[in-house]
């Protein structure tokens, strides 16, 4: 299933991504670091929900509380909760 996630605080305006159980694969951003979310996606391909927010959950960008990375984890959980329900 393909998810859109419209991502706050951040240069990114989307996040799409596949979904399958808890495994993500195909992630694509719309505005950001254009270098930095392509390599991210790649890194990331075929990772769990669970991994990913390991990893990603919590970085931020300069003086920003969150980043790309960090709102592509809240993205996964959030829809893997979704498909859950």
């Amino acid at each position: 299933m393909e998810y859109v996630y419209h991502p706050h605080g951040v240069c990114s305006m989307e996040i799409k991504f596949n979904i399958d159980g808890d495994v993500i694969s195909n992630v694509r951003f719309t505005g950001g670091c254009n270098g930095n979310l392509k390599a991210i996606s790649k890194l990331i391909d075929g990772w769990t929900v669970e991994q990913i927010a390991e990893k990603l959950d919590g970085n931020t960008c300069g003086m920003r509380a969150t980043s790309c990375a960090d709102q592509l984890a809240r993205a996964v959980r959030e829809a893997y909760a979704a498909q859950s329900a």
